[in-house]
């Protein structure tokens, strides 16, 4: 009965020593851990000035890595294929400084180039789904799907609806969902494809105590694969805001790419890790991994996979491995644009060898936070000459970068901290002016509907948005 007394009566210090305690070692992990100095910075102010709950916060969303290795698939398929000279392009076709640019790649990336590849996009969800629901239809081996959402809405039931035919045919299926990505409808989607004898996984769920360290770490990968030949990957979500003829209250804006090719197996193989990762079990065999087929077609490609674990800033360093070779032009089209002060300069530095630097973004965000910490930052791009453009509703989600109208990066990370150091992304680059050059239509359609920001316009906001904007920015390595 004595120590009950002696805790009643100096638990306050001994409640403040634990928090002493606490905000200390947060405080060193952020130190020894947080290669942001601002987030480092950000961190530390908000352990101490948030007694108690500075450091839980920490705990939950500041300590973002996870300890994981791909598993070893024995791909022999994926091994390197012969590159055509000057990357399938004609002689002197100027694409050969973009040699350096594959070969840092090489570097960065556990996936090899691929030649014989054909990419076609797809324009937001009227184009996307049917093709992706028809892909569905048509397996005959295996279906395996990838999404951040996957809403339970008019789309949602389309793709649960042939999913589950699929099963009902013999048809391998694997869906995985993100775990707070499945969260946007309820009742979830998840419960459908169940009854429906779909084999369906969360990824990261957070609920348990001992996921709380994940809870911040998303998988934003978007794939769907059908009989390891064809793929679709990109930016798209599975919801019906994505269908622009549906009249659907939040329209969006998105592209999304049918691939087929021997990089098929590399998006297969993404997908198969996170599988393993979260349920355990390695797809493997004819039916995942069929011998991959050239297409003919003059797409170079690879798969760039990037996350809190192993893939920690191998997009990061892609980028500024493309605006370090660029030498004529880079167009980026992002919906949020929250780059880091690295690059930030690598922008500037293409801007300054009189790369012409566009960048698309939407005029109307769904995030109004993130749009007034973005337009924040916009003056250090636009003082030296980078072009800052402005699509009109509806919002427009895409993700692609071009680069001297050979070079395309396509996927599903954006510009901001969060797809660079939080998420698990993914990505695929191309080489091939055929393609580039399709690409470059897509962008310049958008950039005829789009007004360009000037320095002046930025400088030129009333104070009290100033403010409100300079305080959005102070947040950006968590946004």
């Amino acid at each position: 009965m004595d120590w009950l007394n002696l805790i009643n009566r100096y638990w306050p210090h001994l409640a403040a020593g634990f928090d002493f305690l606490a905000a200390l070692l947060a405080s060193a992990h952020a130190l020894l851990h947080k290669r942001d100095t601002r987030a480092a910075t950000l961190w530390i102010g908000v352990i101490w000035l948030m007694p108690g709950f500075g450091p839980i916060l920490y705990l939950v969303f500041g300590v973002n890595r996870i300890r994981r290795r791909a598993i070893s698939l024995h791909l022999n398929k994926t091994a390197p294929q012969a590159i055509p000279a000057n990357l399938g392009e004609p002689q002197h076709a100027g694409v050969e400084h973009l040699k350096m640019l594959a070969h840092v790649v090489n570097r960065i990336s556990a996936f090899p180039l691929t030649a014989g590849n054909h990419v076609q996009p797809l324009v937001n969800g009227d184009e996307a789904f049917p093709a992706m629901l028809a892909a569905i239809e048509s397996a005959k081996k295996s279906v395996s799907l990838s999404s951040y959402i996957f809403d339970n809405d008019p789309t949602g039931e389309q793709f649960a609806a042939a999913l589950g035919r699929a099963v009902a045919r013999g048809v391998a299926v694997r869906v995985l969902i993100d775990s707070a990505g499945a969260r946007y409808s309820w009742p979830s989607v998840i419960h459908g494809l169940k009854r429906a004898n779909v084999t369906v996984a969360r990824f990261l769920p957070s609920v348990a105590p001992w996921r709380v360290m994940t809870l911040n770490l998303r998988n934003h990968r978007k794939l769907l694969a059908v009989d390891g030949q064809i793929a679709f990957t990109g930016g798209m979500n599975i919801r019906h805001g994505n269908v622009l003829t549906g009249r659907s209250r939040h329209p969006v804006q998105d592209l999304q790419f049918r691939v087929e090719g021997p990089v098929v197996a590399q998006l297969q193989a993404a997908f198969v890790n996170d599988w393993a990762f979260t349920t355990g079990e390695v797809l493997q065999g004819e039916a995942w991994f069929p011998e991959p087929k050239p297409t003919g077609r003059g797409v170079i490609a690879r798969v760039i996979t990037d996350g809190p674990d192993a893939d920690f800033e191998k997009l990061r360093l892609t980028l500024l491995a493309a605006l370090a070779e660029a030498q004529t032009s880079v167009q980026i089209l992002t919906p949020y644009f929250l780059p880091d002060p690295a690059l930030i300069s690598a922008l500037n530095l293409a801007a300054l060898r009189s790369v012409r630097v566009d960048i698309i973004l939407p005029a109307k965000n769904n995030l109004p936070f993130v749009h007034w910490a973005s337009r924040a930052m916009w003056w250090q791009v636009l003082k030296r000459d980078c072009h800052i453009w402005l699509t009109p509703p509806p919002f427009d989600h895409s993700k692609l970068m071009l680069v001297d109208g050979h070079w395309v990066l396509l996927g599903s990370a954006n510009w901001d901290a969060r797809s660079l150091r939080l998420n698990f992304e993914l990505n695929v680059e191309c080489y091939g002016r055929e393609f580039a050059h399709e690409m470059a239509a897509v962008v310049g359609k958008k950039l005829r509907g789009a007004r360009e920001v000037t320095l002046a316009e930025v400088d030129g906001r009333a104070l009290p948005a100033k403010l409100r904007d300079a305080a959005a920015r102070l947040f950006s390595p968590f946004l």
